[in-house]
């Protein structure tokens, strides 16, 4: 298995703790009992995990959950209490200063809630202004800045200032200017939740379709798990500090491992969730089956109307057109939507 591009082993963010304090049994758990002191608050509790190079994590969690403090600790922007965390395998809590900066200049990207756009300087310059730092030629700076507004659909305005630009086209300008210097990770911590629905909409797409055009390595900070949904290779929630369950999201939805878990994603239209693979059954041979096939990989939304519409079991195929599973309507509905039962008072 390859190496993966973030990995990170039993990190916390504790504030509120005198590091003199510190406490850890020999696989480097910190004791229960310093958490429990007055005034201690782990924002990041033992949290161990990876991601793989071209893969979309998604960090999810109620306001106060950690999520945010995760991914500055990801990116050191706030120094770690314990643990470690790696990039591409070098550790980067062991880093000096100017090793840190030569990372993230050479491989990190960043886009906040907060445009932080410069205002006196046009959706170009500001664009520009990280490869400026970098000591590029005038020339190189201002074409690879050209070639990010092409990228994010912002040709005609690149000499507007950020106050002549609505929401969702500053937000394009942070993320052009955060791709500028060609990043191998790109940490994104709620980039989208300021803007409007349509506006967040419309800026989601372009997410995914600068996503497989450059491939990036990426985590991404949300609450809405909508957008988690449409966004993520996989899933992680998170809860008082601590990572619940990470997976893909029908392994989430189908299989929650904690209750705090199942109650997230109770209400989660699971249509929307779920690909044909998680819910097909296997195939026997003497079976009859409907005369048209849906593929493993549709969303169960994309076909529930046409299985449910068919009398016979509905057929499964890959890619190549070779049956792999079927459909069975009564266990489409029974998975789908589950009937709901009274919780105890």
């Amino acid at each position: 298995m390859p190496e993966p591009v973030i990995r990170c082993r039993m990190l916390y963010k504790i504030f509120g703790l005198d590091p003199a304090d510190l406490r850890t049994d020999g696989e480097g758990v910190v004791e229960p009992s310093i958490l429990e002191r007055d005034g201690v608050v782990a924002a990041v509790n033992n949290v161990s995990l990876e991601v793989s190079r071209g893969e979309t994590l998604i960090v999810m969690g109620l306001s106060g959950s950690g999520k945010s403090t995760l991914v500055r600790c990801l990116s050191r922007l706030i120094e770690s209490t314990s643990g470690s965390v790696e990039i591409e395998g070098a550790d980067l809590l062991a880093m000096s200063d100017r090793e840190l900066i030569d990372l993230r200049r050479s491989k990190m990207g960043m886009v906040f809630q907060n445009f932080a756009l410069l205002p006196h300087r046009t959706a170009l310059e500001n664009i520009a202004f990280p490869l400026q730092m970098r000591g590029m030629t005038r020339r190189d700076y201002v074409e690879r800045a050209r070639k990010m507004i092409a990228l994010v659909g912002l040709e005609g305005r690149e000499n507007n200032f950020p106050r002549e630009l609505s929401g969702g086209q500053q937000q394009r300008v942070g993320i052009a200017r955060s791709l500028a210097v060609e990043p191998d990770i790109w940490f994104l911590d709620e980039p989208f939740s300021a803007l409007d629905p349509l506006i967040r909409k419309e800026m989601q797409d372009e997410f995914l379709r600068l996503q497989s055009l450059l491939g990036k390595t990426i985590v991404f900070i949300t609450h809405d798990f909508d957008e988690a949904l449409k966004l993520a290779d996989r899933i992680a929630i998170m809860f008082n500090g601590s990572i619940e369950q990470i997976g893909k999201p029908e392994d989430i939805v189908l299989n929650p491992a904690t209750e705090y878990v199942s109650r997230f994603t109770g209400d989660v239209p699971r249509e929307k969730v779920l690909r044909v693979g998680s819910v097909m059954e296997s195939a026997r041979d003497d079976e009859r089956v409907a005369d048209r096939a849906v593929n493993v990989a549709d969303r169960i939304e994309n076909v529930v109307e046409y299985v449910l519409g068919q009398r016979l079991p509905v057929p499964v195929v890959d890619d190549s057109d070779t049956v792999v599973g079927v459909l069975h309507q009564a266990h489409v509905l029974k998975i789908v939507f589950p009937a709901r039962t009274e919780q105890p008072t």
